[in-house]
Formats: structure tokens, C-alpha cells, sequence
């Protein structure tokens, strides 16, 4: 029995030291993805935006953010996000005709991601009008 007792005690006091403290990300929309679905090229801007919150315990901090080719980004949080606020990234996908398949990258300082790097993709189609 006191081995049972120490054994519990050993695994519930490293469990504790595995728990992430800092900085977290977490985006609203699903699996990180804006789904523009099927678009008519001239009836769309393109603008979409990715909100999210820290959830974490410390300020959240975005470095960079990289695109890839036919994204723009519009906006982001020039601010360090504190706890439990919320803040936005407004991207521009330039209505290309055919499918849309892209991924921009966070990098931040968020712990729930590696090295703090989180993939953002949107997806669809743009048609002719």
C-alpha cells in the first residue's frame, strides 16, 4: 500500500511539472481554416479575418507572420495580446481563378504550438463571374 501511496504521489507532482505555462493561441475558427468556398471572381474582396485569444497566463507576443504567394496581409495586433484578450489578423487572398490552397504561418511566443510557429490555411474556389 505505501508503495501504491508513493507512486501516486511521484506521478501527480511530475504531472504538474509538465503543465505549460506562458503565453497560448488559440484561433476560433476550426482546424485553423477559412473555408472562402466557391467565390465569383469581381463579386468577392477577399478579406477574411482569423480571431483569436490568449488563453494563456502570460502576453502574448505575434513576431511575424508569413504568407504565401496571392495573400496579403492586411492587418494584425501591433500590440502584445495579455491574457484572455482577443485580437484579429485580416488577410486578402487575390481572387486567383481555381482552387484556393493556402497556408500563412504565426510565429509567436505561444507554447502551445512548437517553436511557437501556427499554421493558418484557407481554402476554396474562385470562378469566373
Amino acid at each position: 500500500m505505501k508503495k501504491i501511496a508513493t507512486l501516486i504521489i511521484v506521478t501527480l507532482f511530475s504531472s504538474i511539472g509538465f503543465a505549460q505555462h506562458g503565453a497560448k493561441i488559440e484561433f476560433k475558427t476550426e482546424n485553423n481554416t477559412i473555408d472562402y468556398g466557391t467565390i465569383k471572381k469581381g463579386n468577392d474582396t477577399g478579406i477574411r479575418v482569423f480571431e483569436f485569444t490568449n488563453t494563456g497566463d502570460a502576453t502574448l507576443v505575434i513576431f511575424a507572420i508569413q504568407s504565401t504567394s496571392n495573400v496579403t496581409i492586411l492587418s494584425k495586433s501591433k500590440d502584445s495580446i495579455l491574457p484572455s484578450q482577443t485580437a484579429k489578423i485580416e488577410v486578402k487572398y487575390n481572387l486567383v481563378l481555381g482552387p484556393i490552397r493556402k497556408t500563412i504561418t504565426v510565429e509567436s511566443n505561444a507554447v502551445n504550438y512548437d517553436d511557437g510557429r501556427v499554421p493558418l490555411k484557407i481554402k476554396g474556389e474562385v470562378v469566373a463571374n
